[in-house]
């Protein structure tokens, strides 16, 4: 029999905010154990929580970005749990009215675009982090109280390299729109994998099998590749699969079952009395929606349909910003006065190839900023074009880009007359290396001709170190091989 996967994802990231969601105290990582704690993240008797609005502005521009509904009322509850890491004994969430519902997320996986459905993106407060000692544990609540936001998918996943495309797809777009650093390394994005299988075709949903607290994406990857086969030998030996909880041990490559699962009332949840509904004014999101920002499968896909950029160009300028905005500004220059982008579009590739192949390993090797080589716009096309119609050689491409970069000289064409790279295409000229050439190298033109091809390659590295790297290449090996065959 066959079986379908169905997987939805619980992903929880921490929000870009410089103090946590209740308090004052600074959301640094990286403090000492307990140094960034108060009162009031402590859960101590006789505080109340105020309400940090710039994690209330993030939690709407994500539902901007995600195309959810932003709700015109929502309300915090308490998710009651006792946990060593959860200092109050609950959690301060978003249950019944969250601020964001009904969105989706559109990204490449499979060679095509796919789509999941955002059922909420709810506004929340982290916990404090576990520390297991060889003979003791210990808390630290640094982490506690942290604004953070629970994105919940609908189980539209079907597989686990969807879920681990979608999961990047997520990241991309909250790090372009500066909700967060979603630095995982510092535990600021952590997902809930929820997955069941059931015969292929059959409407009834599976068992819900959840496997907590995974803190990579590969690692989600790995975890499904692993638990869907789980389940499906499972159900194949005449075995049942009940509701659970499980943990994902990367080492052993295996699930682990941890618990059965709670159920929501479980939590007790009810409406937090401490903190008033929020309800957005008209003027508020609308200065949330000014910091929208075009999405990164649009922004790809803008450059591939405006610039005729190849797919790998495209999905370079999506994930470097600064150099794709500084592709524009030097396509910008190549189409003044003339916006045929068609008529342009091998001049854009090879400008794009100029941006990403010359100019980003150079900045990266100097630690310079792309605003430090705004004089170098202008010029981007100039040292291109010559290269791409054989005016001058790859070397001499190298040769110009190396000396601006050096020296801050911005006009390629005087540094390509004033070191002499204008490269020889007089097929008379370049017909008189080749006989030297051929004269000097008796053994390789005989390989050549005994049917040695590669042999063909050295000498026309000899005829471009005897025209000093100026001969045009393609015409020198077109003309070798004419005499060589005659």
């Amino acid at each position: 029999m066959e079986y379908d996967a169905v997987i939805g994802l619980e992903t929880h990231v921490q929000l870009k905010t410089k103090s946590k969601m209740w308090c004052g105290c600074s959301n640094e990582f990286g403090a000492p154990p307990n140094t960034n704690v108060c009162p009031v993240c402590l859960g101590l008797p006789g505080v109340l929580p105020v309400a940090n609005e710039e994690a209330l502005r993030l939690t709407a521009l994500t539902g901007l970005l995600l195309n959810c509904a932003v709700s015109r009322h929502a309300k915090f509850d308490r998710k009651n749990y006792f946990y060593p890491d959860v200092p109050k004994n609950y959690q301060i969430t978003q249950y019944a009215d969250p601020s964001t519902v009904n969105g989706h997320v559109e990204f490449e996986c499979g060679g095509g675009i796919s789509r999941v459905r955002i059922t909420r993106a709810h506004l929340e407060e982290d916990v404090g982090k576990n520390f297991h000692f060889e003979r003791n544990s210990g808390v630290d609540f640094n982490r506690a109280g942290v604004p953070l936001l629970e994105i919940v998918s609908e189980p539209d996943i079907t597989s686990a390299e969807m879920a681990y495309e979608y999961l990047n797809a997520l990241k991309d777009i909250l790090t372009y729109g500066g909700v967060s650093d979603c630095d995982m390394e510092k535990g600021m994005v952590r997902c809930d994998v929820n997955v069941s299988v059931r015969p292929k075709g059959a409407k009834e949903l599976g068992a819900k099998i959840e496997i907590k607290n995974m803190n990579s994406f590969t690692g989600a990857r790995k975890a499904l590749e692993y638990e869907i086969p789980r389940q499906i030998e499972v159900l194949e030996g005449g075995g049942k699969l009940i509701q659970s909880t499980r943990r994902w041990d990367d080492v052993a490559g295996v699930t682990e079952e941890m618990r059965t699962k709670e159920h929501a009332h479980d939590y007790r949840y009810f409406p937090e009395p401490d903190l008033m509904p929020f309800v957005p004014a008209d003027e508020w999101l609308a200065e949330v929606r000014k910091r929208m920002v075009e999405l990164p499968l649009a922004r790809k896909q803008r450059f591939m349909r405006d610039y005729l950029l190849t797919k790998d160009q495209a999905e370079t300028f999506k994930s470097d910003v600064e150099a794709g905005d500084y592709f524009e500004k030097c396509a910008a220059e190549l189409l003044a006065g003339n916006p045929s982008v068609d008529s342009k579009a091998l001049d854009l590739r090879g400008v794009a190839n100029t941006v990403i192949q010359q100019y980003r390993p150079r900045l990266l090797a100097k630690n310079r900023s792309w605003a430090a080589l705004a004089p170098l716009i202008p010029s981007a096309a100039g040292v291109t074009i010559p290269f791409l119609r054989g005016v001058i050689s790859s070397v001499g491409y190298q040769q110009v880009i190396d000396e601006m970069f050096e020296t801050g000289r911005t006009d390629p064409d005087a540094i390509i007359s004033d070191k002499g790279l204008k490269q020889v295409s007089d097929t008379g000229a370049i017909e008189k290396f080749c006989d030297e050439v051929i004269a000097a190298n008796p053994g390789p033109v005989a390989d050549f001709k005994n049917g040695k091809t590669a042999a063909l390659n050295f000498l026309k590295g000899q005829v471009m170190k005897l025209s000093k790297g100026r001969a045009n290449p393609a015409l020198a090996g077109q003309i070798l091989e004419n005499k060589l065959k005659s």
